[in-house]
């Protein structure tokens, strides 16, 4: 039986689809695509956090294989340079290569017993207190290592070491006194001063049982499987004055200590570029892919999440990359510690990217970001490029654009054929042999 036609106005059709009354979030920024809903859709997270419209500049994008994420991200950062804004990237498989060419820079190689050192334990200039900073860094990395929480003693142990290597006492900013250095502050535990020993109440001796078990696991990163990469001064000559700045860790990307190596690559980039007094005049985005690595220790997370706070207060947007949202939760047992840091990390990110997720993780992104009904059942359709954009309150579905220069640097997919190209960004010659321009936004 036919049913008659019923007649209502735009402004009542516009409530049966959740995302057709969202006004956009305005032109400033870059322009990632098409809002599917309506026009062009820019985002800046910079000017957004500026506005009061998000009370963090963080993302966190999430997506099966093949789905855009990783074009979307390189594309992304490629754009962000037409706006002055500077790009650092923890890779973790060395897929930033073609970015990084593009843009006329060379990676950083990180690898045992290579060329170049990056000291972890340097700490940003604006650091009221880079001791305790060198200090929690560490023991999250002696925790990750030992695979437990370290002791009390233990930890005072590191503290004093980290005191003692950083200018006997010396409490203020990091510019005015030399970083110290992985050997230095092993050594120090190895073998603690007499003065050290005396501010706890104790002699050498038992200072040096309380720390010989975190120095000797520490040890593991200047004399071991690990050597060639922390154990010193940063290498003389890094062009840290690039737009770009890739520090590629795959030559130990399967190695059973990569969230190790990521804490403390992830350490060096956010002290050199917290030090950069460009970055609050135009924002920087630290990028960091195959975020699970680090997320599924605790010790790490806790530092990471930590890190992940001071952005708003440094200019930093950090963007952490993920397959699946139950990564967050898969860190640990359900109500521990590390899914309590992990939902705090995803909280801290209050821009959310979400690609094409399979049925079975709908429940969790549903809990996690808190999606309504046709948000949850779009998720597992999205089409290739398309992702759900949850930007602080609001929803966005954007289809992510190419520039005709852009595949070349984006493609990571070359082992799947079958999968369709993402469309053109449609009228954009300038995009051609260059990052765009802002006029070409």
């Amino acid at each position: 039986m036919n049913q008659p036609a019923h007649e209502t106005t735009t402004r009542h059709l516009g409530a049966i689809y959740p995302f057709a009354t969202e006004p956009g979030l305005g032109a400033d920024g870059v322009l990632i695509g098409r809002d599917l809903i309506g026009g062009a859709f820019h985002y800046d997270p910079f000017e957004l956090y500026a506005r009061g419209h998000l009370t963090n500049p963080n993302m966190l994008v999430v997506g099966q294989i093949g789905r855009g994420k990783s074009a979307f991200v390189k594309s992304y950062l490629w754009r962000q340079a037409a706006f002055g804004r500077r790009a650092w990237v923890v890779d973790p498989k060395g897929e930033y290569g073609p970015l990084a060419a593009a843009w006329g820079v060379t990676p950083l190689h990180l690898e045992p017993g290579g060329r170049l050192r990056l000291n972890p334990l340097e700490a940003p200039v604006d650091e009221e207190s880079p001791q305790r900073r060198r200090a929690e860094l560490l023991c999250s990395i002696a925790e990750a290592s030992l695979h437990r929480t370290l002791l009390p003693s233990e930890r005072t142990a590191v503290e004093l070491a980290v005191e003692t290597t950083s200018g006997n006492g010396h409490s203020g900013p990091a510019l005015t006194v030399p970083a110290p250095t992985l050997p230095a502050v092993v050594d120090a535990m190895l073998e603690p001063t007499a003065s050290a020993a005396r501010s706890i109440r104790t002699d050498v001796a038992g200072l040096t049982s309380d720390g010989r078990q975190v120095a000797l696991e520490l040890r593991r990163l200047i004399a071991g499987d690990m050597r060639g990469m922390f154990d010193g001064p940063t290498t003389d000559g890094i062009d840290l004055e690039a737009s770009l700045v890739v520090l590629d860790l795959s030559a130990v990307f399967h190695s059973s200590a990569l969230e190790v190596l990521m804490t403390c690559a992830t350490a060096w980039m956010q002290a050199v570029l917290a030090g950069d007094p460009r970055r609050t005049a135009t924002g920087s985005l630290v990028v960091v892919d195959e975020a699970w690595a680090i997320l599924a220790n605790l010790a790490v997370a806790r530092w990471l999440q930590a890190s992940w706070k001071l952005s708003r207060a440094r200019g930093i947007a950090n963007i952490a990359i993920l397959h699946r949202l139950s990564d967050l939760t898969a860190v640990g047992a359900q109500g521990s510690e590390q899914v309590s840091l992990a939902e705090g990390l995803l909280a801290d990110s209050e821009t959310r990217v979400v690609y094409a997720q399979s049925p079975g993780e709908v429940a969790t992104a549903r809990t996690l970001l808190g999606l309504g009904d046709t948000e949850s059942e779009l998720i597992p359709h999205l089409a290739r490029g398309v992702a759900l954009w949850k930007v602080g309150s609001r929803s966005f579905l954007v289809q992510h654009l190419l520039g005709p220069s852009e595949h070349a640097i984006v493609d990571t997919d070359g082992a799947l054929p079958d999968m369709p190209d993402m469309p053109d960004m449609p009228d954009m010659p300038e995009m051609q042999g260059a990052p765009v321009t802002q006029d070409a936004m």
